[in-house]
């Protein structure tokens, strides 16, 4: 006889991960969640009051191999928080509110206290963005994974009123750029950061902490900050700095009959960066076309709203810089200016 356990999967670790990241989950839980775990699918009631044209706004994500840090440091907690900042930031790019997220943990062998973990930081970020965690998979599929490997995805929903949707359409010259600054190197460059620092390199200090915990240091989730903002300011644009950087990202929500201009002295360059810069020996233009370099978000506003909006965010206890304006076409469609 051959049994499932034989061929390396164990039904009894599966039960143990769901007795363990059960109260992480309840956690997240709002009214309008009508079940909880176990069952076939997640319920959500959709409370549209105050919507004229309610429409609903999914995205998916991961985290790339920065999980390969979170192996090498055996901490785990960290990348959850990412998987649910991924997701979240792009669903506010719309203008959306996220309601809801649901996680998918693959592994070749499940470690109950690992998985439990990386859902205790899915449900941290949730709770952040105040959405719920209303269901996910984690899959255990032997030989396809590296002993104590992992991948995970997330996927979430968000609703937004038809007429409030942020899609660029209402950019114009003049409009100014405001940066929220990252809290690191967030999720994506990873593949050059591995090749750049070796694991040994990890418990380095670096400032007043490690290496490896500055690498880890989590996506910042900017929900809290900016849905406040959405009905109170003419919000034009909002662009997530994620993989490709200021020049893949932000030219995708400016219409293309305008340039971008990025005054380049305006914001704080992380240290990290200043060192990877140096390891690398990238020109500052590849710099900005694989890192965020500090900048995680960028709200498009009309010129005359700039000051409101700064003052709105300080005044919330965050940072955020005006940092560039929207130009009339030029034949560079992101340029870098000094103007201090």
């Amino acid at each position: 006889m051959i049994t499932y356990q034989d061929a390396g999967v164990d039904v009894h670790r599966g039960y143990e991960v769901v007795q363990r990241i059960q109260r992480h989950v309840k956690s997240t839980f709002s009214p309008a969640v009508l079940a909880g775990l176990g069952g076939f699918g997640g319920l959500f009631e959709l409370d549209t009051a105050g919507y004229q044209q309610p429409v609903l706004v999914s995205g998916t994500d991961g985290v790339g191999t920065k999980l390969k840090l979170a192996f090498a440091l055996d901490i785990h907690h960290t990348v959850g928080i990412d998987l649910v900042a991924m997701c979240a930031n792009d669903l506010l790019c719309t203008g959306a509110k996220p309601l809801f997220f649901l996680d998918y943990v693959a592994t070749g062998q499940l470690r109950p206290e690992t998985i439990e973990q990386v859902v205790a930081g899915i449900a941290t970020g949730c709770r952040q963005v105040g959405c719920a965690l209303i269901g996910g998979e984690t899959a255990e599929m032997p030989d396809f994974y590296s002993d104590g490997e992992y991948d995970l995805a997330g996927f979430a929903v968000g609703l937004v009123d038809k007429p409030h949707i942020i899609d660029g359409s209402r950019i114009q010259a003049g409009d100014v750029l405001i940066g929220l600054p990252s809290s690191g190197v967030h999720s994506n460059g990873f593949s050059l950061v591995r090749k750049v620092f070796d694991i040994q390199q990890l418990e380095v200090p670096f400032g007043n902490r490690t290496l490896g915990e500055v690498l880890l240091e989590p996506t910042r989730i900017y929900v809290p900050t900016v849905l406040p903002l959405l009905s109170t300011f003419p919000i034009h644009g909002i662009a997530h700095i994620t993989g490709g950087g200021f020049i893949e990202n932000i030219p995708r929500v400016v219409p293309e009959t305008f340039s971008i201009e990025i005054w380049r002295e305006s914001w704080e360059i992380l240290p990290i960066f200043e060192e990877l810069q140096q390891r690398t020996q990238l020109e500052e233009y590849q710099m900005f076309n694989t890192f965020n370099m500090g900048i995680g978000l960028v709200l498009i506003v009309p010129a005359n709203q700039a000051d409101a909006v700064l003052h709105h965010i300080h005044n919330s206890g965050e940072k955020a810089y005006q940092m560039g304006q929207i130009i009339d076409k030029q034949e560079d469609r992101l340029c870098f200016v000094s103007v201090f």
